[in-house]
């Protein structure tokens, strides 16, 4: 029989269809399994399917009917027994459905947390000096004292994690004691979660959370759908159908027991995968896929009620594989800390061996007084040594004790700090209303809290197109048939609705809102007169509504009110919109399309199409379906006519189906084919839609091209044996079905192209052209057409007509090096210059931001070198076909050096590992900040390869949110994130750091000062308590604020001059010139703070704890008051900060001084309240500050005047502004006054 001709089902065996069949689900990825039965299914008289031997095919392709006790289930495998849970959990070790999300029990509280948190070096730092505190010949503190620090930071951290943890363990108990309806005793009864059992039948009704991953055995439908919420799944919110097998449906298990095995896969973690097959013992075995079966915490929606067997339960389930949490990311400036800390560690054990190996030398020095000496116990009452070890003895316990009484070099308290910092940070970030997106109701979430700095460190922006740049709401726009343009002309046609006879009328639905026809194209479609054209029209706009995966769902309000949503049953009058419900925007955009001219989906269930084409309501079966992958690129249904015709229809991407377009090949005839009239139409048609193809993507829209061919019997029989056979293996499924797919998918028909137009978000041209003068560098990677990707590029202006485009499109490793070298050398680009790993060179240019960030250009100088002459008019477009070999070891390094050359970037055609690849390439080679955002789940591993991950709460469900550090609404707030949050947060915290290094460093210094005239001992002048509560009381509270506060420039100065963020990325806020700057600076104000009270107070009867008491005043107000000359907007709540600390510590000298009870603890009795009485102590205190802040005074201001910044610049343009606003106010105000008087003296004549 020759292709297209008429083919009887009733001489076929029984077909399988895409939902029964276990196909591919859209776009998963697949696992290997072992392979099932090879048996036939065959279709009964009640149009149920079952598996069966069938004599009916000719020659040889008999299937051998393979006994079901022959099959044998290997440790790969899992075999539930269909209500029999005892049988099922005897034979093989499954979980309970018993869920526990907290990490603690009240054993394991305290063991699991302390060596959770002491993973952090720091805290092990701590917990050695708290050691060796606790020794009597080095106890410098009070052991009281040396333990506070670090238990108040570990109770407090304790208390966190425990409350948390408290938390988890109250929702795991709701959630386990909540209640399903289970099968016993032949009745469905309420079982709370946690005893539920695999195998057991479970029923849940309309709105109820599914409790453990269950198989679907019949739902309310008569065609066996139901509607899935997966919000808690995988966080998309779109509706997702999931279809219950005929076979069981057809047993009515909501009313009885059923028999039965089901064989699967073992538990795994894909949420879009299973492949498993049923045997029911009345007949072969049933195939089962991903489209048969609910996940464990997804909600049923519009479907009454669902039955189902439990196969995975508990911490099988896949929604609990799934719920580790995203792996923790580390910021820059934590990294460069760390760095420092190190410095600051070696710089510890210098002057802490200096005390040694002084107490070394004064006691060898002076041994033979030693004894005599009142302050130093050589001997005991009886001549005994007393605790002597020798000059060696006697320095290493002074370096020991050195290293205790200096332990805050190390700033434990920066720790806690930072994250309260970062805290506040996401707070304002979190309730900016200006990133806020009404439409979506979508608010900015901060899922990252320890990388909030990273943001105003961007150096490299990679973004996704559709749904990123683009709305991914998506209209159909242009239409290629038979070789002729309908994309002209079009006019809007009203809506459509059906009618309880299913015809249409124009009123009352939202189905077809704002879609434009061709009016040529209605009037060939309403011609009763034949012709090619029209069957080419009619079979174009049958593909398109048959050939997808939406659903078809009535809309009517209830009793009650409320919208309600069913599946659309032809069978049954209802009145009420019909809506599309699918996972993609395209295809509904399509089967939108196809229903304004008259192709309107009414009905798909599991074994047909109904299809009301111009009035006429037609059923297709469907005989199978193989889904859309990434691999394939296209997808394609088989379905018998209502003519007994069989038709394979596809659609796909062009690269994908133009290559299985019969008889010719890039527009002209293959070698060897009959020339012929119509092998010649068919040339004509593939090189019209070839054009066609090319402007539709030149003008940005997203291109599928569209095909059809008639089947024979042969070719239906040979396609559905290995299609069956293929459907029910457990193993290389996938493939098997590839393999099939290619039997049919042969010398297709090629009927048109469409274009679907996806517009550009509000905005994003102007973000683009302000990140890029911020320096930012955006590279757009898609999964488009070069053409589309280039077109979008125009409109976004990321391209601009004066770039000259370096465009990459080869298939082979060679052609792809000979493009990049020839690149290379066509445009004199060389390997760059090795980075300087310090320089103590200026850093603050706009120029060098302007130059957008070439990695060729001198970091601190900003100067361009010659070989990047033609730098600032590239554009790189490149092809996943060439990114296959561009990435690979003995290439990436000429494509980086190519690409990051350029000024622009564009990688089409690319797979989503792909694009994780050019962001860990770029991450890697560049060291620079690097920060992806998309809103799909094919963005998900460019996301979380990236430095900063964002994720667009959009059209494609939110996978990438998710998968994400920080999630937005739209592409448009990256503005206001990354140009003011991002720059605030980076200067804020990279201030602190930089002040919280100075405070410790300043105070430990004056400590170590004080050594020299201490015979080099651990002896300090500050008490105990005073050294603790330094860092965690007197001094935390105005750092915290003013990191939570402080603005160096307004949002509005950030805004006119976007390259003020290039401060960001060339470290001006935090760097090794600037920490070693500052600890010079350090080193002075230490000398002045130790030497100024001393020589004061020298010549007086003060003691020790009075200068101690001097010296507490006088850092705690020098480092407050270094802290305040540097804020750069004040607030009341910072001016409340630095002076109540201040006041707070002069308080607690008063309390402690006062309290006689603990003599031990506190033995400064009275000491504040007789120094305060005096001149000298006041005149000491100012006189020491002024000295210590005079040079870093003078520095700053030299500096404004000679070397300002680009940011102090900006803020002192933002003060003149701020000042002429006032002055030009108060000019007003007085003119309006004077003109008030002058009106009231002269008041108008009364209108009569």
């Amino acid at each position: 029989m020759e292709a297209g001709s008429s083919v009887n089902m009733e001489d076929l065996p029984g077909v399988v269809n895409p939902r029964t069949a276990g196909g591919a689900p859209l776009g998963g990825s697949y696992s290997k399994l072992e392979e099932g039965s090879n048996e036939v299914p065959r279709r009964t008289a009640s149009g149920s399917q079952r598996l069966s031997g069938s004599s009916r095919l000719s020659g040889s392709r008999r299937l051998s009917g393979t006994r079901r006790s022959s099959q044998r289930h290997d440790e790969s495998q899992r075999v539930v027994y269909i209500n029999n849970p005892d049988r099922t959990n005897k034979s093989f070790n499954m979980a309970g459905n018993v869920v526990r999300t907290s990490k603690y029990t009240l054993l394991s509280f305290l063991p699991k947390n302390l060596f959770e948190q002491f993973h952090r070096f720091a805290y092990i730092y701590f917990l050695f000096i708290v050691i060796l505190n606790q020794i009597p010949q080095l106890a410098v503190f009070g052991r009281t004292a040396s333990l506070f620090p670090l238990v108040l930071v570990l109770v407090v951290t304790a208390v966190k994690d425990g409350y948390e943890d408290f938390g988890r363990r109250r929702s795991d108990k709701r959630e386990n004691n909540r209640t399903s309806l289970v099968l016993h005793e032949g009745k469905y009864q309420d079982k709370k979660w946690k005893k539920i059992r695999v195998g057991e039948m479970v029923k849940i009704l309309a709105n109820e959370t599914v409790p453990c991953d269950v198989v679907l055995l019949a739902t309310s439908d008569p065609s066996g759908v139901c509607y899935v919420e997966t919000l808690n799944l995988d966080g998309e919110s779109n509706l997702k159908s999931r279809y219950a097998r005929s076979e069981s449906t057809s047993e009515h298990p909501e009313e009885r027991p059923l028999k039965g095995t089901i064989v699967c896969e073992l538990p795994n973690r894909n949420i879009y995968e299973f492949q498993a097959y049923m045997d029911l013992g009345t007949g072969p075995i049933i195939p089962l896929a991903a489209n048969n079966i609910i996940l464990r915490g997804c909600e049923l929606k519009n479907t009454s009620w669902v039955v189902g067997v439990v196969v995975y339960a508990g911490r099988e389930t896949k929604a609990m594989l799934n719920s580790a949490g995203a792996q923790s990311k580390r910021s820059r400036l934590e990294q460069f800390m760390n760095r420092e800390t190190g410095w600051l560690a070696i710089f510890l054990i210098i002057i802490c061996f200096i005390g040694g190996l002084g107490m070394g030398l004064w006691v060898n020095s002076n041994r033979d007084i030693l004894a005599s000496l009142p302050y130093y116990k050589k001997e005991d009452l009886a001549g005994q040594s007393y605790r002597f070890y020798g000059s060696w003895g006697e320095g290493a316990i002074g370096f020991l004790s050195c290293i205790i009484r200096f332990q805050i070099m190390i700033p434990l308290s920066l720790y806690i700090s930072m994250e309260l910092v970062r805290l506040g940070q996401s707070y304002f970030m979190t309730n900016d209303a200006e990133m806020y997106h009404k439409e979506s109701n979508s608010k900015f979430q901060c899922r990252a809290l320890n990388i909030n700095e990273d943001l105003g460190q961007v150096k490299y922006l990679f973004s996704d197109k559709t749904g990123t740049l683009t709305e991914n709401k998506m209209d159909f726009d242009s239409a290629s048939i038979g070789g002729v343009d309908y994309s002209k002309r079009k006019v809007s046609v009203d809506p459509a609705a059906v009618t309880p006879d299913n015809s249409i009328r124009s009123e009352d639905t939202d189905v077809l809102e704002d879609v434009k026809v061709n009016p040529e194209l209605v009037h060939l479609l309403a011609s009763s007169t034949p012709s090619a054209a029209r069957d080419l029209v009619f079979e174009y706009f049958l593909v398109l509504a048959a050939c997808n995966t939406v659903v078809p769902t009535r809309v009517k309000k209830s009793a009650s009110g409320q919208l309600e949503m069913e599946a659309v049953n032809s069978n049954e009058e209802s009145a009420g919109h019909i809506e599309y419900q699918g996972e993609s925007p395209d295809e509904q955009a399509l089967v939108a399309a196809a229903a304004a001219y008259g192709f309107t989906l009414l009905e798909r269930t599991s074994a047909s199409i109904v299809i009301n084409v111009c009035g006429d309501r037609q059923r297709y079966e469907v005989l199978g379906i193989h889904e859309f992958d990434s691999v394939r690129k296209r997808m394609s249904v088989i379905v018998e006519c209502p003519d007994k015709s069989i038709k394979i229809l596809v659609k796909g991407a062009d690269s994908s189906v133009l290559n299985i377009v019969a008889d010719t090949e890039d527009g002209n005839l293959r070698r060897g084919s009959e020339v012929t009239g119509e092998t010649q139409r068919s040339a004509e048609i593939l090189s019209a839609t070839l054009e066609h193809l090319d402007r539709y993507a030149r003008e940005g829209l997203r291109t599928l091209v569209v095909a059809s061919k008639g089947l024979s019997q042969k070719e239906v029989e040979d396609w559905h044996f290995h299609y069956v056979k293929a459907s029910s293996a457990l193993n290389d499924r996938i493939g098997m079905l590839r393999n099939a797919a290619e039997l049919v998918e042969n010398n297709l028909k090629l009927l048109g192209a469409t274009g679907i137009e996806d517009k550009l978000q509000v905005g994003v041209p102007e973000i683009i052209q302000s990140l890029r003068e911020a320096g930012i560098r955006v590279w757009v990677l898609t999964g488009d057409k070069q053409e589309t990707a280039i077109s979008i590029g125009f409109s976004c202006l990321l391209l601009t007509r004066d770039m000259q485009q370096i465009i990459i499109n080869e298939n082979t490793f060679e052609g792809c090096r000979s493009k990049i070298v020839e690149a290379k050398s066509r445009y004199g680009i060389k390997s760059p210059p090795k980075k300087k790993w310090f320089s103590w060179k200026g850093q603050n240019s706009i120029d060098a931001a302007e130059r957008d960030g070439n990695p060729y250009s001198n970091r601190s100088t900003g100067e361009l070198s010659d070989d990047t002459r033609f730098s600032q008019s590239l554009a790189l477009i490149i092809d996943g076909n060439s990114l296959v070999h561009a990435l690979q070891p003995a290439l990436e390094k000429d494509f980086y050096e190519l690409a990051t050359t350029c000024k622009v970037v564009v990688c089409c055609r690319v797979a989503p590992l792909q694009k994780a690849g050019v962001v860990s390439l770029v991450k890697r080679r560049s060291g620079e900040m690097t920060l992806a955002v998309g809103d799909g789940a094919n963005d998900v591993s460019m996301i979380q390869m990236a430095d900063v991950g964002v994720g667009i709460s959009g059209q494609e469900g939110r996978q990438a949110v998710m998968a994400s550090d920080y999630a937005i609404g739209q592409f448009r707030f990256l503005k206001k994130l990354l140009l003011v949050h991002g720059h605030w947060n980076y200067e804020r915290l990279g201030y602190m750091v930089l002040y919280n290094f100075y405070r410790n460093a300043v105070f430990v210094m004056m400590l170590f000062w004080f050594i020299f005239y201490a015979a080099f001992s651990a002896q300090s002048a500050l008490t105990d308590w005073n050294l603790v509560f330094f860092s965690l009381l007197y001094t935390s509270v105005p750092t915290i604020v003013v990191g939570i506060l402080d603005k160096d420039v307004s949002q509005k100065t950030l805004y006119e001059y976007p390259p003020l963020y290039g401060s960001g990325q060339r470290d001006e806020a935090y760097n090794q010139r600037l920490f070693w700057v500052t600890m010079l600076d350090t080193l002075w104000q230490s000398l002045v703070l130790f030497y100024v009270p001393y020589f004061i107070y020298k010549v007086t009867d003060v003691d020790l704890y009075g200068l101690g008491l001097v010296w507490t005043m006088a850092v705690v107000i020098l480092v407050n008051l270094h802290l305040a000359m540097d804020i750069q907007q004040w607030t009341w709540i910072e001016h409340v900060a630095i002076w109540a600390s201040t006041l707070v510590t002069y308080l607690c000298q008063l309390v402690m001084d006062a309290m006689s009870s603990a003599p031990d603890l506190l033995p400064n009795h009275w000491v504040v309240f007789h120094m305060s009485a005096t001149w000298r102590f006041w005149f000491t205190l100012l006189l020491t500050v002024i000295i210590a802040l005079l040079p870093k005074f003078c520095v700053k201001l030299l500096k404004t005047w000679f070397w300002p910044s680009d940011l102090y610049i900006a803020r002192e343009a933002e003060i003149l502004d701020r000042h002429n606003q006032e002055v030009r106010n108060l000019e007003l105000r007085e003119v309006l006054d004077q003109t008030g008087s002058n009106s009231m003296s002269n008041p108008p004549p009364t209108a009569i």
